[in-house]
This record gives C-alpha cells, sequence and structure tokens, in this order.
C-alpha cells in the first residue's frame, strides 16, 4: 500500500513529467513551424512564386531545366534526336521489352503497356524494311517527304460528319463516336532511335484506326488481334505478330473459335493480298467511296463481329428463358 505521503510525490512527479513533455512538443512543433515556415517561403522564393524584383525567375528556371536535361543527356547513349527522344541503353531496351510483354499479357486492356511493347519490338531492321517500302511507293515517298500527322484539327472532323455516309471519312468518323476514341489519343513515339523511324512507327500507329474502322472492327479483345493479324501479314510489325500469337490464349473457348474459324483466317488472306497499307495518305482520300477504296486495296471486311457477339447473346437468352420456364412446370 502506498502511503499518502508516497502518493502525494507520484502525483508531483507526474506532474513535472506532463509538463516537460507540453513544454517539449510545444518547442518542437513552434520550431518546426517557424523552421519549416522558413523553408517554404525559400522554396517559394526559388519558384518565384514570392517576387524579387531584382531577380529574373524566369531566367533561374530555365536554368534548372536546362540543367536537369544535360544530367540526363550525359546519363544516356546519346543525345535525344527529336522532341521527346528517350535514348535506351541494350539492357534498357531488354528490360522494357519483358516488362511491357507481360504487362501486355496480363493486363492486356491498358494500352501503356501496348504501346511500350510496339516500341521494344521496333527493332531497326523492320523499320528499314517499312521504309524501303515507302520509298518504292508513290504516295508513300510522298508521305516520307510531307510527315502529316493524324488529329482532330488536321483531319476536320467537323467536315467529316458533313460527308455522305458510304465515304471513308464519314465511316471513319462514326467508328470513333461508336468506340468513344479519337485520333488525338495516340502516344508520341519516345523509344525509337531514328528520327525517320520515328515517324514510321507513328504512322503506323496513327493509321491503326482506319483499319478497324474501314473493316468496321470494334476496339475490344477480338477486334484487336483480327487488326494486329492484318498488321502483322500486311506489313509485318513484329508486335503485331505476337500479339496475333499469344493474345487468343486468354480467350474463353466461344471466342477463340470465332478468332481462329473466322478473323484469323480472314486477316491472313486480307493481309497478304492487299496493298500495304502504310502507303495509303488516309488524310488525302476521306471524301472517297469507302467501297471503292477497299476493291482498290483488295481488301473485303470480315463479318460483322458486333452482330455475331449479339446475335449469340440473343440465343443465350432465349435458351435461359426456356430452361426457368421449363424447370416452372409443375
Amino acid at each position: 500500500m502506498l502511503s499518502r505521503h508516497s502518493f502525494r510525490r507520484l502525483q508531483s512527479h507526474s506532474s513535472s513529467l506532463l509538463r516537460r513533455n507540453f513544454f517539449g512538443a510545444a518547442a518542437v512543433t513552434l520550431g518546426g513551424f517557424i523552421f519549416g515556415q522558413d523553408a517554404r517561403l525559400a522554396d517559394s522564393i526559388s519558384e518565384g512564386e514570392v517576387h524579387n524584383k531584382n531577380v529574373d525567375y524566369e531566367a533561374l528556371r530555365e536554368e534548372k531545366v536546362q540543367m536537369r536535361l544535360k544530367s540526363i543527356k550525359s546519363s544516356r547513349p546519346m543525345a535525344p534526336q527529336y522532341e521527346g527522344h528517350v535514348p535506351l541503353y541494350p539492357h534498357e531496351r531488354f528490360l522494357l521489352f519483358v516488362t511491357s510483354g507481360l504487362r501486355s499479357y496480363y493486363h492486356p486492356e491498358n494500352g501503356d503497356n501496348i504501346v511500350q511493347l510496339g516500341e521494344a519490338t521496333a527493332f531497326p531492321c523492320f523499320l528499314e524494311n517499312l521504309k524501303e517500302v515507302m520509298l518504292s511507293d508513290k504516295t508513300g515517298r510522298q508521305i516520307l517527304r510531307e510527315q502529316p500527322d493524324i488529329t482532330t484539327e488536321s483531319l476536320h472532323m467537323d467536315r467529316l460528319k458533313e460527308l455522305d455516309e458510304n465515304t471513308v471519312g464519314y465511316t471513319y468518323y462514326k467508328w470513333l463516336l461508336r468506340e468513344g476514341v479519337s485520333p488525338d489519343t495516340r502516344a508520341p513515339v519516345k523509344y525509337i532511335n531514328d528520327p525517320l523511324h520515328a515517324y514510321i512507327f507513328k504512322r503506323y500507329r496513327q493509321c491503326h484506326d482506319f483499319y478497324h474502322a474501314i473493316n468496321a472492327l470494334p476496339i475490344n479483345i477480338e477486334g484487336e488481334i483480327a487488326v494486329k493479324t492484318l498488321e502483322a501479314a500486311n506489313i509485318g510489325v513484329p508486335m503485331a505478330g505476337l500479339g496475333a500469337l499469344l493474345a487468343p490464349l486468354r480467350l474463353s473457348k466461344v471466342q477463340k473459335q470465332r478468332i481462329y474459324d473466322i478473323y484469323i483466317p480472314w486477316a491472313l488472306r486480307a493481309g497478304l493480298s492487299s496493298k500495304p497499307l502504310i502507303n495509303v495518305y488516309w488524310e488525302k482520300i476521306l471524301d472517297r467511296d469507302v467501297d471503292e477504296l477497299r476493291e482498290d486495296l483488295e481488301i473485303r471486311p470480315p463479318p460483322d463481329l458486333r452482330t455475331i457477339r449479339s446475335e449469340r447473346a440473343k440465343l443465350r437468352k432465349a435458351f435461359k428463358q426456356k430452361y426457368e420456364n421449363y424447370e416452372k412446370q409443375p
């Protein structure tokens, strides 16, 4: 049992300890506020948020940017060759291939994975061959000379919706609306070293949606496999070939049957028999009849994938309803 005197001593000691903790915490808080405020003030000054009329903050900020760029350049195998270029060492490119390949297989819905895999597998020999294909064609040479960009601005989207329904432009416009995408969503090229090769790969990437549109293929896993197979057969894109081989492995039994029985055979025939699609100057033929273009390219659209999927869904629903009605019978 504690005596009254001992209890009072213990209580006094506890009160003294609490006061010391309180004053210590108060001192730390006050110091953090003062010095933290100073630190924030210093950061604000350095960023130009608190203005000193005697300092050119824009020049300081630009100097910092240039210093960072210089440090990045010194750590890369070469200086950047175009805006946004990120030069990679061979081991970095190999790691990009492995990681983006695994991510693309397990998460094909993430477009960033596909973009990185495409550039990691865009070997110089493939791009050089594609350049020769373009140089051997009059329209291909014009595209390389002018280097156009496919954007909403360059395509004049407001004009496309006013075109006749059977034109290339309106077909493309209607497909964009249905799929909820835009030509501006295509990622820029970053990891290809040669500037001309980078443009060729960007052009291939920007034309991808036209291949969807003129063949009425939607943006889903089956539609993408069909278009990738077409690209692999027509212009030899390595990533497209990988996608055509590996992507079907993750499909359901019914999807695999559709892909292997209908869409991959169609894509192989169309890709091998069609003229090189990389040489089509899409911006110049938007008012052309889409059926005439298909005939000129020697390409015929496959059976409508959305219709097939919709009919199967209706059939399953009818069977389910019939089964449920049968179960309700006494």
